[in-house]
Formats: C-alpha cells, structure tokens, sequence
C-alpha cells in the first residue's frame, strides 16, 4: 500500500482534473436542462418560427435531446472518467 502525500505534484495533478470534471458534469446538466426548458416552449408556440403540429414535433424531438444530455451524457463521461480500482 502506498501513501498519499497530498502536496505531491501527482495529487495536485488529479484533484485539478477532478474539479474540471465535476464542472464539465455539471454543465453538461445544466446545458441539457436549458435544451429541454426550450423545446418545452417551442412546444407551447412561443417562438414565431415554428408553429402547428410542427411546433410540437420539433419542441419533443429538442427536448429529447436535451434530456439525452443531460441524464445520459453525465453518466456516460463519468463512466469513463472513473479511476480504475486499486488491486
């Protein structure tokens, strides 16, 4: 078992790069949620852009999206970002 030696250049190096991840995580989440708050207004026809039952369609496929990113996109990187356990 090796010790950890907080001022290490090596610890300094990982808990930075964890803190950049915990951001990177957490905007992804924010980001996904903003897309979804928008299709949910393309759906109730607040934009001139798109109106009908396109308005509707469009709002639900953005909306999809933005919960792919922000539920499954985090979960994803986070998987990958994982530190292998020791053995």
């Amino acid at each position: 078992m090796t010790e950890f030696d907080p001022q290490s250049p090596e610890a300094q190096a990982r808990e930075a790069a964890a803190k950049q991840r915990f951001i990177a995580l957490n905007l992804f989440r924010l980001s996904g949620i903003a897309i979804v708050m928008f299709g949910f207004l393309i759906m109730a026809q607040k934009f001139g852009f798109v109106a009908g039952q396109k308005a509707k369609i469009m709002g639900a496929i953005i909306a999809t999206v933005g919960l792919f990113q922000a539920m499954v996109v985090p979960r994803i990187l986070g998987r990958a970002w994982r530190t292998p356990p020791e053995q």
